[in-house]
């Protein structure tokens, strides 16, 4: 019996370690909200450090052409995601026309977009971090030039 209390604490020990590692960089959030009478509604939340992860499964031709052509942008990428770092509590776009409503923000370390109109909600939070380490991961696939 306490063989099996053991593993159990041991097992238990070992999820809430991979939980926090899996969390540990934030979650991408990404909701659609169709307002018409038959609309749909798509909310996709995923741990951010799943991201980088899934790019090293990506067939490496593919990254290489991702790298190919995003490797001129991929050094301003990397500072604008360092430097919005900075600024953790930012608004930098906003735009309303008519019932049209589009936020660009940061908030608790992470890149929020909002799209409100008359027919749809969009909302997409992706963590500063992760969009830098793509973009790293990007850069190393690129050609040397």
């Amino acid at each position: 019996m306490m063989l099996v209390a053991k593993a159990a604490l041991g097992l238990g020990g070992a999820l809430v370690l991979a939980g926090a590692y899996t969390f540990h960089e934030g979650v991408i959030r990404v909701d659609v909200d169709e307002n018409t009478r038959n609309g749909s509604h798509v909310h996709v939340w995923a741990p951010a450090a799943m991201v980088p992860m899934a790019m090293r499964f990506v067939p490496k031709e593919q990254l290489h052409k991702a790298g190919d052509h995003a490797a001129e942008f991929m050094p301003l990428v990397h500072a604008v995601a360092k430097e919005l770092q900075r600024y953790p509590e930012a608004e930098f776009v906003e735009v309303e026309q008519g019932a049209e409503h589009v936020v660009v923000r940061t908030h608790n370390g992470s890149l929020l977009v909002d799209v409100t109109g008359p027919d749809e909600e969009v909302h997409v939070k992706v963590p500063l971090v992760t969009i830098d380490d793509v973009a790293e991961q990007l850069a190393e696939m690129a050609p040397a030039s």
